[in-house]
C-alpha cells in the first residue's frame, strides 16, 4: 500500500517534532517535510505535492489562513489546521474551512499522556479519512446557494415530527453548516445538535451557525426550556439530555454522567433523550464521522416509533457514523448531504 505523504507546517520546532512523532508511529503515513511558516509551507505544497498537510494558524510572514487560501488556489490538497484551544482559534478554525481546509485538529500542549494518545489516534485517523476522499474532497466542501425550501406533503412521515436531533463528527462543521443554513425560518420544530468538539469551539461554532442561518442557533444551557424553531447546539466536554417536566414542558440536562464516555458530547446520549422524551415524534440524522457514537441513539428513536436518516457515502468525509446506522438497518433514507435539509423539511 502506498504511504500517505504528509506536509507538517508550523513555526514551533516543538511542534513540528511532536506531530512528525504522532503520525510516524503508523507505517501507512510518511512525513515529507517539515515548514515553519505559511510561505514556507506554501513553497513546499507546490513543490513536494504531498497528499495531506497539517497546518498551524499563527505564524510568521504567512499566517495558517493566508497558506491555506493559496494552496487551495494554485494546488488543492486536503490541510487539517492545528488549532489552539481557546476561543480566537476556534473563530480562525472556522474561517480556514471556509477556505478550504478540510477539517481539523485541537493542539493541548499541557495534555496528559492518556490526552495525547487520544489526540495521535484522532490525528491519525484524520489524515487517513481526508486522504481517502482527496479526489472528492473538494467538490464535497463547495455549499450551493440556498434555495428556497418550502414545505410539502410528508414523503413517508405518518406522524408530525416534535423533535430533530443531529450528530456529526469528523467533517461534521461543514455538514452542518451545510444543513442547517438551507432550513426555512418558519420552522416550529425544535433542533438538538451534537458534534464532537472541544468546549472552547462549540460556543464560537453556534454563534457562526446562527449568522449564517435563518433560525435562531445557540450553545444549550442547563436547565434551558426547549423552544420551537430554535436550534442548540451540545456544548464541548459535557453531556447533553432533554429531560421532561410535566405532560407538556422539555428542558436541557447538562452534566458529567457518563464519566466513562469516551465522546463528550455523546452522540448516543444526546438521541437516546430525544427519543425517550419523544416517542414516535422524533426524528434522528446522521452526518459525517468516524467511529459509530450514535447509532445506539439512532437505535432507539426507531424503536419508540421515530423517523431516521443518515448521510449517503459519496457525499461523507468519513462514512463512519452513518455507515454503522446503515449496516445495522436502522436508516429509513441514505440521502445526499445537499438533500438532507429538503427531507428534514418534508418530514416535519
Amino acid at each position: 500500500m502506498a504511504h500517505i505523504k504528509v506536509l507538517i507546517v508550523d513555526d514551533s520546532a516543538f511542534m513540528r517534532r511532536v506531530i512528525r512523532q504522532m503520525i510516524e508511529t503508523d507505517p501507512e503515513i510518511e512525513v515529507l517535510g517539515t515548514a515553519r511558516d505559511g510561505m514556507e509551507g506554501v513553497e513546499m505544497a507546490l513543490t513536494l505535492r504531498p497528499d495531506v498537510i497539517t497546518m498551524d494558524i499563527e505564524m510568521p510572514r504567512m499566517d495558517g489562513l493566508q497558506a491555506t487560501e493559496t494552496i487551495m488556489e494554485k494546488s488543492p490538497t486536503p490541510i487539517i489546521m492545528v488549532s489552539s484551544l481557546t476561543k480566537e482559534g476556534a473563530k480562525s478554525t472556522f474561517d480556514a474551512l471556509d477556505k478550504g481546509a478540510a477539517d481539523y485538529i485541537s493542539k493541548n500542549l499541557v495534555a496528559s499522556s492518556f490526552d495525547m494518545m487520544k489526540i495521535q489516534d484522532e490525528l491519525i485517523g484524520k489524515i487517513k479519512a481526508v486522504a481517502r476522499k482527496k479526489d472528492r474532497l473538494f467538490g464535497l466542501r463547495t455549499f450551493k446557494k440556498p434555495e428556497p425550501i418550502i414545505a410539502a406533503k410528508k414523503s413517508f412521515a405518518t406522524q408530525k415530527i416534535g423533535f430533530v436531533a443531529i450528530g456529526a463528527s469528523t467533517g461534521g462543521p461543514g455538514a452542518i453548516q451545510e444543513v442547517l443554513s438551507h432550513l426555512p425560518g418558519d420552522l416550529d420544530t425544535p433542533f438538538l445538535v451534537a458534534i464532537h468538539m472541544p468546549g472552547a469551539f462549540t460556543g464560537a461554532f453556534a454563534e457562526r451557525l446562527n449568522n449564517l442561518c435563518k433560525l435562531s442557533v445557540k450553545e444549550a444551557e442547563n436547565g434551558e426550556k426547549i423552544k420551537n424553531g430554535v436550534i442548540l447546539l451540545t456544548p464541548g466536554g459535557y453531556q447533553t439530555r432533554i429531560k421532561r417536566k410535566g405532560l407538556t414542558d422539555f428542558y436541557i440536562d447538562i452534566s458529567d454522567e457518563p464519566r466513562t464516555s469516551l465522546y463528550k458530547p455523546s452522540v448516543d446520549v444526546c438521541m437516546a433523550s430525544v427519543g425517550e422524551c419523544y416517542p414516535g415524534r422524533s426524528m434522528g440524522v446522521m452526518l459525517t464521522g468516524m467511529g459509530h457514537d450514535g447509532m445506539e441513539g439512532m437505535r432507539l428513536i426507531k424503536a419508540k416509533g421515530g423517523k431516521t436518516l443518515a448521510q449517503s457515502e459519496e457525499t461523507c468525509i468519513v462514512y463512519g457514523m452513518p455507515k454503522a446506522v446503515v449496516d445495522a438497518g436502522l436508516a429509513d433514507k441514505v440521502i445526499p448531504l445537499d438533500k438532507i435539509a429538503a427531507e428534514i423539511v418534508n418530514m416535519i
